[in-house]
């Protein structure tokens, strides 16, 4: 199995259009890897040039050792799941879940057997002789994973492929796909601006902004210590309370509290933002002498 690499992909469209700046990242042939971000953040851009259907203005994709940045989409051995399913609408579940395999002369019989894999591990097996507009939502998205997975690809890519099923909907299909590409051994590339999606499936989780990686890390720790105010301000909900405190010396005041700060070598900050998780905040009788006294807005 070969990891994807990207080193230093910028896309720019104009001047004043820069989707992507300076992103580089690894995923590791066990590894699933989330682009979290805003409408706008760069995230699908990322997908499209690693699919190869957008060309980076600058910087390389290496999946294993060879450099595909200048490699036609259809030789990359790359499967990609939309967000619309891109279905075939006048062919049935089995002759979707062939399409690609017979473009490359598959041998029939292997077709049959790949097929027959996928629809086992994606409960299809009722479904062959159906077409897209005779399933459900959950189902033709099912479909379209099964298409990705019959391909046996170096890399899967899946742009947002949740979004338009229901919530009750998407938490079942979220689990499915959890378990499905546990077993699949290769890398998977993620776009998602749900954060439940990207904290509950990813091994890493890549939160961007404005087309520049912002921190790389494992979920928990991408929640739990975020490296900047945006990170702190975009994860979670509701957010982390970000209140600036006013400084002492190398104490930050908060009430009657005097917090020590880390001797960074610098001179005293004249303040500080403290990160604090609504959930970590409880209410106290007033007479406690571990309080702080403030308003509760609802």
């Amino acid at each position: 199995m070969a990891k994807l690499e990207l080193k230093h992909l910028n896309k720019t469209y104009t001047p004043k259009v820069i989707p992507v700046k300076d992103v580089s990242l690894t995923v590791d042939d066990d590894e699933f890897l989330t682009l979290l971000g805003p409408s706008g953040c760069g995230k699908s851009t990322i997908l499209r040039m690693i699919a190869g259907l957008d060309q980076p203005t600058r910087g390389q994709i290496f999946i294993g050792e060879t450099d595909v940045t200048n490699v036609r989409p259809g030789d990359r051995n790359i499967a990609m799941v939309f967000q619309s399913y891109a279905l075939y609408p006048h062919m049935t579940v089995f002759d979707n879940l062939c399409s690609g395999l017979r473009l490359k002369k598959t041998p029939e019989a292997e077709i049959r057997q790949r097929v027959a894999n996928a629809a086992q591990a994606l409960d299809l097996g009722g479904l062959m002789d159906r077409k897209p507009g005779q399933l459900s939502g959950g189902q033709r998205q099912r479909v379209a994973l099964g298409r990705a997975l019959v391909r046996s690809p170096d890399v899967f890519l899946l742009d947002e492929p949740l979004s338009n099923l229901d919530a009750l909907l998407r938490e079942k299909v979220r689990a499915e796909l959890k378990q499905l590409f546990e077993t699949q051994g290769v890398p998977v590339v993620y776009v998602t601006h749900d954060q439940t999606e990207a904290m509950t499936l990813s091994s890493k989780v890549a939160v961007l902004n404005q087309g520049c990686v912002q921190q790389l890390d494992a979920p928990h720790r991408i929640y739990n210590h975020p490296a900047n105010l945006f990170v702190a301000g975009f994860v979670g909900s509701p957010q982390m309370n970000l209140p600036t405190l006013p400084c002492e010396g190398r104490n930050a005041i908060l009430g009657d509290y005097r917090i020590p700060l880390p001797d960074t070598g610098m001179s005293p900050p004249r303040s500080v933002v403290m990160g604090v998780r609504p959930e970590h905040i409880q209410l106290a009788k007033s007479d406690d002498p571990q309080t702080i006294q403030g308003k509760v807005f609802l």
